[in-house]
């Protein structure tokens, strides 16, 4: 379990499964999908994040919004030992329900996602990859750090398909360290010089 100033990172539990569903089958939240997710395969992608996470103690943890506990999707890490020609490798994803876009939650998730990745697990580097049309993804992944290696055809969608072309990027614990270090420092430049006068 990760705790972050608004959310919990943790297993999946059987109230997740609903909502879950329900993202699988909005065509905004599937937009740059190969196809809506059908209720079956929703939740067997569930249950499986559920049993790798009961393995490896990590993986696309669920997240709940402490406040309240509303499931709002899943942030996490997964390995991906031989599947890409960038393999082996762990990546970071993310999938939040439209409620919840634009309040800064996948940034949040993802960033604490890392952290453990590189503090826990060791990660030498972790990646991250969409189809070149997502650029919401594509932007999240650049204020996350991380840079654009390269472009590539995803192995798993058919030959042809408008989003087979996909976009990676990646991002060392050095880099991840010297980036959120510096938005540290900034922070407090701007935030403490005001505050000793009040």
């Amino acid at each position: 379990m990760i705790k972050t100033d608004r959310l919990v990172l943790r297993q999946w539990k059987e109230t997740d499964y609903l909502p879950f569903v329900k993202m699988g089958l909005d065509p905004d939240v599937m937009r740059y999908f190969y196809e809506l997710l059908t209720p079956q395969k929703s939740l067997e992608m569930a249950k499986k994040i559920h049993e790798l996470i009961q393995q490896n103690g990590w993986g696309f943890w669920a997240v709940e919004l402490k406040e309240t506990g509303e499931f709002i999707g899943f942030i996490g890490l997964h390995s991906q030992p031989t599947l890409f020609e960038l393999s082996p490798c762990i990546e970071i994803g993310w999938r939040i329900s439209k409620k919840f876009w634009r309040r800064g939650y996948a940034f949040e998730g993802a960033r604490a996602a890392l952290k453990y990745g590189f503090e826990e697990l060791n990660a030498k580097k972790i990646v991250a990859f969409t189809a070149c049309q997502n650029q919401p993804s594509e932007q999240l992944m650049m204020r996350l750090g991380m840079t654009k290696v390269m472009e590539f055809i995803h192995p798993e969608l058919p030959t042809g398909n408008i989003y087979e072309k996909h976009v990676l990027y990646e991002l060392d614990k050095h880099s991840f360290n010297h980036f959120f270090s510096i938005k540290v420092c900034i922070c407090q430049y701007f935030i403490f010089p005001f505050a000793k006068g009040r």
